[in-house]
């Protein structure tokens, strides 16, 4: 294939192989306005669209993605290494959040009656309007839909603007949008650079703002989107603390340790990047985590039985083995892996670092790829004040047998979510988000379907 500049295109390259694997021209002015335009006059249509329907529409986008999923993960697998099964997962996945939001989306949007002095008041959950959306490489479908579905059901439009390396991806999600019979305007890709984005946020047709990126990218953005007085929704970085206290079941922390942090390559908002580890069984820890880790296949994502494929960007691996050589400069041991693979390929060698502490970089960064740092802690006390000691507040998780201790902590741990004896999961029954740099607003359950909607309070006084 012939080379593409990236500066016009945004461009699709095969982290297993290098190779170029597709282009798309970044769109015009002209073309970004009639997107705008589109989901504009597609909002004022689908907001009176009566809610059944669009649940209708959310099942039928269900089957639609069971349909294709192999297409699609394929696509995925292609475009930003994903092994294929946890790929073929993703959209499985995608599928049974339409139809949990089919099912118990509906009652989020009751009205909420009050009893108010002389008069009797309701609050009704009003769409706010398209929504532009900001979204990154490591789950092209899943963080897409996680936050379009329910803003979808809510009444308001979507205007996708993907990273540029998975905009095959992107596509695939829009025709399925289309197989599924949803109306022009109420889901819009776009394929524009930065000026691009911010002229879309200025503009007045948008009325709301979703991320989920860096902490840069979201300085940037909140920023743009706080200048124009509309809603933001930040989804960021994380590093989080995965807590294993001396009582712990140590076999199923390792487990849990292994899988939050090595699926997806380690490219996970929410994984187990700081493993803090009490000093009673650091070392029995330590042991077991690192045969579980040696035990993984790296390789071909499309094989069946890999579980590491290459990173997604070559940018990325590059910035990540500097933060582990700079860890082990440090004062780091390293137990495994520690460097990039031989080939081609995008890959990185799954990693172990010990003997890591609250001054390396490893601990006070975050480090997007199959490296796990295993720091030790002297009690429970001591575990939390290092899990706390993070800009990032996204996800936290605890593995011990005292329950009380556990529930004590989790009181304490400023994080947006709390695992006790399992690994950061999402799921639509519970919310999505975190504090601190990790960012604010929230995705899923009620929280993900009223986030984009006007609380509008209806006051009718008796007199």
């Amino acid at each position: 294939m012939t080379a593409i500049n990236f500066q016009t295109h945004a461009l699709s390259i095969n982290p297993a192989s290098g190779e170029q694997i597709g282009h798309y021209a970044y769109e015009s002015a002209a073309v970004l306005d009639a997107a705008l335009a589109r989901a504009a006059t597609g909002f004022a249509a689908w907001r009176r669209t009566p809610v059944a329907a669009r649940t209708d529409l959310l099942l039928a986008l269900a089957g639609a993605l069971r349909d294709n999923i192999v297409a699609m993960a394929r696509m995925i697998t292609d475009e930003m290494g994903k092994p294929v099964a946890q790929a073929q997962g993703e959209i499985e996945k995608c599928a049974q959040l339409c139809e949990w939001y089919a099912a118990n989306g509906p009652a989020m949007l009751q009205a909420e009656p009050a009893q108010v002095p002389a008069g009797q008041a309701r609050i009704e959950y009003r769409p706010l309007g398209p929504l532009l959306a900001v979204m990154p490489w490591n789950f092209p479908i899943w963080q897409v839909l996680r936050g379009a579905v329910p803003a979808l059901l809510a009444g308001n439009t979507y205007v996708l603007k993907h990273a540029p390396n998975v905009m095959g991806s992107a596509y695939l999600l829009l025709d399925a949008f289309k197989r599924a019979g949803f109306p022009e305007g109420v889901f819009e890709v776009i394929n524009v650079t930065p000026d691009g984005v911010s002229k879309a946020i200025a503009d007045p047709r948008i009325a709301a703002v979703t991320l989920t990126g860096s902490v840069r990218a979201g300085t940037a953005i909140g920023a743009q989107a706080g200048a124009a007085l509309k809603k933001c929704v930040l989804e960021l970085g994380g590093s989080d603390p995965f807590i294993v206290l001396n009582d712990a079941n140590l076999d199923e922390a390792v487990k849990a340790a292994v899988i939050g942090r090595y699926q997806n390559t380690g490219q996970v908002c929410a994984a187990a990047k700081r493993l803090i580890v009490e000093q009673g069984v650091v070392e029995a820890f330590t042991r077991k985590f690192v045969e579980a880790t040696r035990a993984l296949v790296m390789g071909d994502p499309h094989a069946a039985d890999t579980y590491i494929g290459p990173m997604a960007r070559f940018d990325l691996r590059e910035e990540l083995d500097q933060q582990v050589q700079a860890t082990l400069a440090e004062g780091a041991t390293l137990l495994l892996g520690g460097g990039k693979a031989e080939g081609n390929g995008n890959y990185y060698q799954p990693t172990v670092l010990a003997n890591v502490t609250d001054q390396m970089t490893s601990f006070k960064q975050e480090l997007f790829g199959p490296v796990a740092s295993i720091i030790s802690a002297r009690d429970p006390r001591h575990a939390l004040e290092l899990a706390n000691d993070s800009e990032f507040g996204l996800a936290s998780t605890i593995y011990t047998s005292n329950a009380a201790l556990a529930e004590q902590l989790a009181d304490e741990l400023d994080t947006g979510g709390v695992f006790i004896n399992g690994y950061c999961a999402s799921d639509p029954r519970v919310t999505f988000g975190g504090v601190k740099k990790s960012g604010f607003g929230r995705e899923l359950s009620h929280f993900g379907v009223r986030e984009f909607c006007n609380a509008q309070t209806v006051w009718v006084d008796r007199n």
